[in-house]
């Protein structure tokens, strides 16, 4: 792909704030700096979190999530995530049209909840957004694609799973990655999140300190898309009235998984 009108815009841009191509403020990794006692600090303080403190983390996700409309259900185990979600699927029709069909992020838990099983019985289909083996099918990538957002944009329900909730903002924090778009939690009318609970930080510092210093994460890198959602769409453009769903979805669930 020619991006040299690209480099070339920017180029610009830095010229005019000053700024050579050697000097150039925010091109580092977005985690920089030295370890230090407050990030060791932080680190150990995820690490030994007792089941207390877990709790009052959750306690203030639930208050927090509240004033914007973000709905928090904190379930026992994977079986209790399973009900609760077909329960949903069962009690919430279409925003458009009348059938219910269902995308979901390909992710180790959301596969363990064996949702395709249990949607069989409503004739729900459920497709998973991943991409399939084109030599086997003999359809190139961009056909691929296109099925993708087909089924995206068929569905009225997204459920992924995410990669932290941040209690102090009631944020999800959502990394990309082959079969996990972020289309998934965009497009449709609802947005389901599956999480477990010690994936529940307390804020951005943390967030940081986990991006920076955990070795699983480091391994793997922050990948080419990082999201935060705090909450369903929601604009107050018009006449300053609150409308849910403009540019998003119109409701958003965080499963909590306890056990």
């Amino acid at each position: 792909m020619d991006t040299s009108g690209q480099q070339t815009f920017i180029s610009r841009v830095r010229s005019a704030l000053g700024h050579n191509s050697t000097n150039r403020p925010g091109s580092k990794d977005l985690c920089t700096g030295q370890f230090t006692a407050e990030t060791g600090a932080i680190l150990d303080r995820i690490k030994h979190r007792s089941a207390a403190d877990r709790q009052q983390l959750l306690d203030r996700l639930i208050e927090m999530a509240a004033p914007i409309n973000l709905k928090v259900t904190v379930l026992k185990d994977r079986v209790a995530a399973t009900t609760s979600i077909v329960d949903l699927i069962q009690n919430k029709a279409p925003e458009w049209g009348d059938q219910k069909k269902v995308v979901m992020w390909q992710h180790p838990l959301l596969e363990s909840l064996n949702l395709a099983d249990a949607l069989a019985a409503q004739n729900v289909p459920l497709y998973v957004a991943d991409f399939e083996d084109a030599d086997a099918e003999e359809v190139s990538m961009n056909q691929q694609r296109e099925r993708i957002r087909k089924k995206v944009t068929d569905a009225y329900i997204g459920i992924t799973s995410a990669d932290y909730c941040m209690a102090d903002t009631a944020s999800l924090v959502m990394r990309t990655r082959p079969g996990q778009a972020r289309s998934v939690s965009l497009v449709p009318s609802i947005h389901v999140a599956v999480i477990h609970l010690d994936q529940v930080i307390l804020d951005l510092k943390e967030l940081y300190a986990l991006l920076q210093w955990n070795p699983d994460v480091q391994k793997e890198g922050l990948t080419n898309c990082m999201t935060f959602i705090s909450g369903p769409s929601k604009t107050a453009d018009v006449e300053a009235t609150m409308v849910h769903g403009a540019h998003g979805p119109r409701e958003v669930y965080v499963h909590v998984i306890s056990d």
